[in-house]
């Protein structure tokens, strides 16, 4: 590693990167635009540790001198400091690349537009639950994991690292080279950062850049989008699908199945699976296979999936009052993942959408919505775009107020046997710090209605 090293933001991964490099010798420059007291705080702990601390600016000199430039993922394409850099001709790399430099063991690394933190989660519970020892981190957040650099610093090192990446930090890879890498799905996404689809996507076929023979990749045989973003990288080839029997995992007859050819293995039965809806069964199958071809005995998958949970703010049951029962998937933060959310649950629907607007085409949800929804409950700054767009195809409410008001309208809304969903397909930002927060307050509310 050249010894200097800047870091740009000083979130988790900027404090886990800068702490990274400290720990390996480095000479670390580390800045931030912000200054708020969290900010500053996190700042004052580097520096005691023998960093440079910046804040209220990005020194682009100092940063262009550096022989090494790490980039937070909250940092879009088009800031000042990322045009200035560029405009020198000087390279940055993703937290995720310059930790992977570091790992001593070899990598599992899960991307796509939806079900990468369960997945991730799930490949690295099932590699415990067959003896092997998983490190898991990256994106995941959620009090799930930490971020990659904090994974190297480990001693012992296990013998895999399990890591989230999102295509914000799969854009800045250089030498990244998972050993398995898995691809859940593809669908439109954060094109309030892209110029389009196709941007985005190309971040997320990065994964595959520095492929060799040796990769191994677990792909989504039921999405075209994931088939072709693999192209004709180099590697070995594994599938999912929970339509047809695949090289990999499969729902076969009812049960999730792994097998090559005739050889098929019956893991255990859908219903046994305690997750909700069809989309997590093709994440189950995803991370067996992930696990499989990381050394899991197939004979000890069926009890791993047995002994796997559901993860907070995704598809989360969080109460039952009156009949009506309460389900929370703050994490539905696109258009996509708010339909497969829709399509999983039986009963009728009191589907709450709306946040901050991230420029998807709502009328996309009508196919999921018809004959499912009782009544859309649109809120937030999205929410008058979501009454327009939805209006005439389904029941369409628009709430004003916080997240109190709209679950005070959906309780005198909802009946008994109905369900009352959370899977808002807008990110959190206008009204919350994350989806996290936003989950947690309808959990609490939800649960208000049962004293």
């Amino acid at each position: 590693m050249n010894p200097d090293v800047s870091i740009l933001g000083l979130g988790a991964s900027g404090v886990a990167a800068a702490r990274l490099a400290l720990n390996k010798g480095g000479k670390v420059y580390v800045s931030d635009t912000r200054s708020d007291p969290a900010v500053a705080t996190r700042g004052a702990e580097l520096e005691a540790l023998g960093a440079r601390v910046e804040l209220g600016r990005h020194d682009v000199e100092r940063i262009a001198a550096s022989g090494t430039v790490v980039v937070s993922p909250g940092i879009a394409p088009d800031a000042p400091v990322l045009r200035a850099l560029g405009a020198r001709h000087v390279a940055w790399i993703s937290e995720p690349e310059f930790a992977i430099r570091f790992y001593q063991s070899p990598l599992i690394a899960v991307t796509g537009t939806n079900g990468k933190t369960t997945t991730s989660a799930l490949t690295a519970h099932l590699l415990r639950a067959g003896g092997i020892d998983a490190a898991l981190g990256g994106n995941i957040g959620a009090g799930l994991g930490p971020p990659a650099s904090e994974l190297a610093l480990r001693e012992p090192a296990p013998a895999w690292y399990v890591l989230e990446v999102s295509s914000f930090q799969l854009a800045y890879v250089d030498r990244f080279r998972p050993a398995i890498g898995v691809v859940t799905n593809l669908a439109p996404d954060h094109l309030d950062r892209y110029d389009g689809i196709g941007a985005y996507y190309a971040d997320k076929a990065r994964l595959f850049d520095s492929a060799d023979h040796d990769s191994r990749w677990v792909l989504n045989a039921d999405d075209p989008a994931v088939l072709e973003l693999a192209g004709d990288a180099p590697g070995r080839r594994s599938y999912f699908s929970t339509k047809r029997v695949v090289d990999g995992g499969s729902l076969e007859d009812g049960r999730l199945t792994l097998g090559r050819g005739d050889r098929r293995t019956p893991l255990l039965p859908r219903d046994d699976l305690p997750l909700l809806g069809d989309h997590n069964v093709a994440n189950a199958l995803a991370a067996a296979v992930a696990a499989w071809l990381a050394g899991v005995d197939e004979g000890l998958l069926g009890d791993g999936l047995r002994g796997a949970r559901p993860l907070p703010h995704r598809l989360e049951p969080v109460a039952e009052v009156n009949g009506v029962l309460w389900v929370n998937d703050s994490k539905a933060t696109n258009v996509a993942a708010a339909a497969s959310a829709v399509r999983s649950l039986a009963g009728t629907l009191v589907l709450l959408l709306g946040g901050k607007d991230k420029g998807e085409d709502f009328g996309a949800l009508r196919g999921a919505l018809m004959g499912r929804v009782r009544r859309v409950l649109a809120y937030g700054a999205a929410g008058p775009r979501i009454r327009a767009e939805l209006t005439g195809h389904v029941d369409v409410e628009l709430v004003e107020g916080g997240l109190d008001d709209v679950v005070r309208v959906a309780r005198s809304v909802a009946a008994p046997g109905d369900v009352v969903l959370l899977a808002p397909a807008c990110s959190s930002f206008d009204m919350f710090e994350s989806y996290e927060e936003r989950g947690a307050l309808f959990r609490e509310l939800a649960r208000e209605g049962a004293a």
